[in-house]
């Protein structure tokens, strides 16, 4: 059977307060358009013929079909055929979840997704064994590469028509999963992030996104990048640890940089905003070991935003799993195809000897 990829393309990502109190730009619906058009023209030009499409409000779909229409105008077969998947629209999260569900059991080869860390934290929770290949057009973006959309679109394309191999064409990813018991009368609700949870003083929700570092107490992170922004740079600037390593770092937090044992770090937290963070110590955090933190009560945030809310009454453990998802490994399919001429259709000559 011809491979079928999915689509998630998030309208609503990056509208959250950094916009007003960072320096972020602010994608345009025309702009994600666009880069889906990129990404569909390459997955065309590797043979992927048929693509399935989360449905939104915000006009993406709207905006593509007009693209299409223009190129089969001049007579341009560039793109494949696209088929929105079938389930009613909320404007949530849940659409999301929903699509990614619906698409995996129909056997979807890949999922490409447009949007933030939550969004991709959204697919990777119904994913399943099915690769993602994340597209940055979130506020914080820790977890998608920034990469020109045309080569991730090529990379999916080639990866799912078996043109590269899968040990190369796919990447483990981790994940940390949250587990909050509210006791008898609240049972216990689960969680995950992609990147990172940091656990934060204020017991409300608010506007969810994290930017008042004096809250900060403490931080678990899958890999910690010292070129990202979040609170995956905070760990990043203290102990990199890289995304194909096993286990993550859990640092703890004194932003008022009172406790004489407290460092100060200044980390770029949002899109051209520095904070001083004050770190009173790290450590690494293996896979599969619960890690119970200090702190008693206040705000989780999972991959930046605030999601769930805990009282002294609540038990809170925090694990990290490797091996959780997989994702498609742009640079090294891209390697793979230059390295065997998979794009030239001539077989790789023998190196000559000077």
């Amino acid at each position: 059977m011809a491979p079928v990829v999915g689509i998630v393309a998030n309208p609503v990502s990056a509208r959250d307060i950094r916009r007003v109190v960072a320096n972020a730009t602010s994608l345009q619906i025309a702009d994600r358009a666009n880069i889906l058009l990129r990404v569909l023209a390459a997955l065309h030009a590797c043979g992927v013929r048929d693509v399935l499409m989360m449905p939104e409000n915000g006009g993406i779909r709207a905006h593509v079909d007009r693209g299409m229409m223009r190129a089969r105008s001049r007579g341009e077969d560039i793109y494949p055929a696209l088929h929105p998947v079938s389930m009613p629209i909320t404007g949530t999260v849940a659409d999301t979840h929903r699509a990614t569900a619906e698409m995996r059991r129909a056997g979807v080869s890949a999922l490409v997704v447009l949007g933030g860390d939550g969004t991709h934290r959204a697919v990777a929770a119904e994913c399943g064994t099915v690769p993602i290949a994340g597209i940055s057009t979130g506020t914080n973006n820790a977890f998608p590469e920034h990469r020109e959309p045309t080569i991730t679109g090529l990379a999916t394309g080639l990866a799912v028509t078996g043109r590269v191999p899968p040990h190369i064409a796919f990447a483990a990813n981790k994940r940390i999963d949250v587990s909050l018991d509210r006791g008898a009368n609240g049972g216990v609700v689960t969680e995950m992030a992609l990147v990172d949870v940091a656990l934060v003083t204020e017991r409300y929700i608010g506007a969810r996104a994290l930017w008042r570092t004096e809250n900060f107490r403490e931080l678990y992170v899958t890999f910690a990048d010292p070129e990202v922004i979040g609170m995956s740079a905070i760990a990043g600037l203290l102990e990199p640890v890289g995304r194909e390593e096993s286990g993550g770092l859990m640092v703890r937090l004194s932003p008022d940089g009172n406790c004489r044992r407290s460092t100060t770090l200044h980390a770029p937290i949002a899109p051209g905003m520095m904070a001083q963070v004050g770190v009173t110590d790290w450590r690494r955090m293996p896979a599969d070991v619960a890690f119970v933190p200090e702190v008693t009560a206040g705000s989780i945030a999972l991959d930046g935003e605030r999601e769930l809310s805990f009282t002294e009454r609540d038990r809170l453990s925090l694990t990290l799993r490797d091996d959780a998802f997989r994702t498609v490994n742009v640079a090294a399919v891209m390697r793979h195809a230059g390295q065997n001429r998979l794009l030239t259709g001539t077989p790789v000559p023998v190196t000559a000897a000077f």
